[in-house]
């Protein structure tokens, strides 16, 4: 089936061309029945005046259609100036049966143009059917007709107010979705972003602290430095494997839910964490007072188990010849809370330097997750306290 309104928006020429000859024939019938006593819009001159200026064949009479076809042909270039042709049209109207042309023309008012010019275009459209019942010859049949202008009149302007607002609100409509669309494409890359974070400055910083071992100990023994070797290709090809992960799925046109190719982790992996960072050289402290960790939702775990691993990841970067203390209490009902405390040492310039972005990501991560964060610096360290919900 064909739809006339896209045929009209890939071809506004023929859309055109089919309102005029719409407008002519519908015309051509409004001047029979003129003809024949019945009228739908005021004519309040029958041409005395223009009979004297008008060549011959252009004269104001019942059969003479020159003008009105003309106020059709009009139509053509009514997108251009609405309201002027609206205007000229009622002027005409006094004289001639151009009422069609005229409804066309404050349709297009009414659809184009702003609400004062469209009030005042119908005002003067109105103008001849408030008049007419005034003059002294005027009987039942004009105010009729005055009557039958005025619901003409409405009609085309309270139509074209209608397309008008029903456009609108499909525009709106049309950048309300594509507003969603590209928030749910920022929401899904901040989440990688976020993913990525966690797992690559992990990766990155056990393998700092492995090459600063080799390069401050170069008398390690040859089991020590193959072990740290060891670490530090393995976090390497880990870390390749997930940037190239993130990569493939940053360069698709149009960021889907993201699907991780391998199990996510979850706190019930806290303690491969600990003795990963603690193969690392680091010094942890914990304290685990849990409730039976099958019971916790995955999205707490796994919030749980990244809030950890950047803890530890700010660990290495900042104090890492300090000892971090963790601490992890909860139960169904009562929630997770998580506490992480260090002291702080003054960073040599060989250090890695923390850009913040990790403790915003994690503030994230943790109200997506239902949670609370805080963060504090005092004399005896830093300290991180995160309450997460616990639901089955």
């Amino acid at each position: 089936m064909i739809d006339v309104r896209q045929v009209g928006q890939r071809h506004p020429r023929f859309a055109d061309a089919a309102v005029v000859a719409g407008a002519a024939a519908l015309t051509l019938l409004v001047s029979r029945a003129q003809a024949a006593g019945v009228s739908v819009y005021p004519q309040l001159s029958h041409g005395a005046v223009l009979q004297q200026v008008l060549p011959a064949g252009w004269q104001v009479t019942a059969h003479a259609v020159y003008v009105p076809m003309l106020a059709c042909a009009a139509l053509y270039w009514r997108r251009r100036r609405p309201a002027v042709l609206a205007l000229v049209l009622v002027v005409l109207s006094v004289s001639w049966p151009v009422v069609v042309p005229l409804l066309v023309a404050l349709f297009t008012v009414a659809r184009r143009q702003n609400a004062r010019t469209t009030v005042l275009t119908a005002v003067a459209a109105l103008l001849p059917a408030v008049v007419q019942p005034l003059l002294p010859a005027a009987g039942t049949a004009a105010l009729a007709t005055s009557v039958s202008a005025l619901a003409l009149v409405a009609c085309a302007v309270g139509w074209g107010l209608y397309v008008a607002g029903a456009h609108e609100r499909a525009l709106h409509a049309e950048q309300e979705a594509d507003r969603r669309a590209a928030q749910a494409r920022r929401h899904a890359r901040e989440e990688i972003a976020r993913e990525m974070h966690d797992v690559l400055a992990h990766r990155l910083t056990l393998l700092s602290m492995h090459a600063g071992a080799l390069e401050f100990h170069p008398t390690a023994s040859p089991e020590r430095v193959a072990e740290a070797a060891g670490v530090i290709r393995q976090s390497a090809g880990q870390a390749l494997e997930d940037l190239q992960g993130v990569l493939r799925v940053l360069r698709a046109p149009v960021v889907e839910d993201h699907v991780p190719s391998s199990p996510q982790p979850t706190l019930r992996d806290v303690n491969r964490l600990i003795e990963e960072a603690r193969a690392a050289g680091a010094d942890i402290e914990i304290h685990q007072r849990l409730d039976d960790l099958t019971t916790m939702d995955t999205t707490t775990g796994r919030t749980a188990y990244r809030v950890l691993q950047e803890a530890l990841t700010n660990h290495r970067k900042h104090a890492p010849d300090t000892r971090v203390s963790l601490t992890l209490d909860g139960d169904i009902g009562g929630g997770l809370r998580i506490s992480a405390v260090n002291p702080v040492q003054p960073a040599p310039a060989a250090r890695l330097q923390g850009s913040g972005e990790g403790l915003i990501g994690m503030h994230e991560r943790v109200h997506l997750a239902g949670g609370r964060m805080s963060h504090r610096l005092t004399s005896t360290g830093f300290h991180l306290d995160v309450w997460l919900p616990w639901t089955p």
